[in-house]
């Protein structure tokens, strides 16, 4: 067990401002005044944890509440976030010991049944349990091969340009309908819209300000939105092209989805567009060439389960099961034990057992299939599941996946955006 010789403590106000400066620098980011206003609007200083060295600040992470969309439902997520530990004193057990305090915290409070978080180096945080639960899909489509199949049903409605800041409660009543149907997707507080929609001039870079395109039906209904910056990238030649930078798109219908995607592969001037949607986003689908779509998937939304039982009561399953789980989990210990999941009819109930197991795993390989996207036999392929009853694995299995696969449409960090 690794322990550091720091007091983890909180963060008072007149301290926040060093310490998400310093959070900050550990990913060599800056913070302007407006975005530390908007980042404090968003921090519950008591959920979040510090260590100081001689007064200043030298490590921190927060939690940030919020509901996630599970299959069959939403449950409370502690979303881990503002984490950092200043070069100067890593490697002495303080981020595991920030890990500890804050899963023994949302245990011993009976808080969040589970945590997500987006991590900068997929290899750190596996060994507290978290296991990838999402993956993204970064496409590059060649705008100019993108021709949309003649049969495409676009509806009768029409895209808009419009300002961001004064769209958002548009924007908020789509994304809110979106998210209840989409497996992965937190919900967004005012505040966190407000870092959603920033439009810092020293985090474009090269490119432009942000756009907003609102699909609307015939009826005045907003059923649709893309935000889209300008930006370039090398040709090859030893110049440059352009390229449409899509931060985020909600379609409440497929009508809305295909004409958002028409309006964007008919933007002039532009080779690509960038896009990161879902593994098995419906784009190629529409396009008479789907080979315009070149697409690498990337591990995104980590999730844990905070307490075992709390955790996989709290989701539907696909088919009724009967399962003993032996959950092998070294950092939360009170998970390592038998639980039996008992599903039928879009109800479940998980409590402790002593009956023989079905199945063993680890709380991190629990963790990438808790919202059905890695599958159970997968991870078993690859030694981290193991059967232990015939035909458990491919039950089990079956029962966690879902209709689409699940997938998070944040930015940088989990749970601001």
């Amino acid at each position: 067990m690794s322990t550091s010789p720091f007091r983890l403590r909180g963060v008072a106000e007149q301290e926040f401002a060093p310490w998400a400066r310093m959070i900050a620098d550990t990913y060599g980011l800056d913070r302007s005044e407006e975005e530390l206003a908007h980042q404090r609007a968003a921090t519950d200083l008591a959920r979040t944890l510090a260590v100081f060295d001689e007064g200043e600040p030298v490590a921190g992470a927060s939690v940030y509440s919020r509901m996630l969309t599970v299959p069959g439902g939403v449950l409370p997520v502690a979303g881990v976030a503002s984490v950092g530990v200043a070069p100067t004193h890593r490697r002495r057990g303080i981020l595991t010991s920030m890990m500890r305090a804050q899963l023994t915290d949302l245990h011993e409070q009976q808080r969040e049944p589970i945590a997500a978080l987006r991590p900068s180096e997929a290899g750190i945080y596996g060994r507290y349990g978290y296991g990838p639960a999402t993956v993204g899909n970064r496409m590059r489509c060649d705008r100019r091969a993108m021709r949309l199949r003649p049969d495409t049903d676009f509806g009768d409605g029409t895209v808009r340009l419009r300002h961001t800041v004064q769209t958002r409660p548009l924007l908020e009543r789509i994304y809110d309908q979106v998210r209840t149907a989409t497996v992965g997707w937190p919900d967004r507080q005012a505040a966190h819209w407000r870092v959603r929609l920033a439009d810092h001039p020293h985090r474009r870079g090269t490119a432009t300000a942000l756009r907003c395109a609102v699909h609307h039906e015939r009826d005045g209904r907003a059923t649709g939105y893309a935000l889209y910056r300008h930006s370039s990238a090398p040709d090859g030649l030893g110049g440059s092209a352009g390229v449409v930078e899509v931060t985020e798109l909600a379609a409440c219908s497929r009508q809305s989805y295909a004409a958002l995607w028409r309006f964007l592969a008919g933007i002039d001037l532009v080779a690509w567009i960038d896009y990161e949607g879902a593994v098995d986003e419906s784009l190629p689908h529409l396009l008479v060439e789907p080979r315009a779509v070149a697409a690498a998937p990337v591990d995104r939304l980590w999730l844990r389960t905070v307490d075992v039982d709390r955790a996989l009561a709290g989701r539907s399953y696909s088919l009724p099961l009967d399962l003993v789980l032996d959950v092998r989990d070294d950092f939360c210990p009170w998970n390592s034990r038998r639980h039996r999941l008992q599903a039928e009819a879009g109800t479940a109930v998980c409590e402790p057992t002593t009956a023989p197991a079905d199945i063993r795993l680890t709380a991190a390989a629990l963790g990438a299939a808790f919202l059905g996207g890695t599958s159970l036999t997968a991870l078993a392929a690859a030694g981290l599941v193991e059967e232990l009853r015939h035909g458990a694995l491919s039950l089990g299995s079956a029962a966690f996946r879902g209709e689409r696969e699940p997938w998070y449409p944040g930015g940088w960090a989990f749970p601001l955006y």
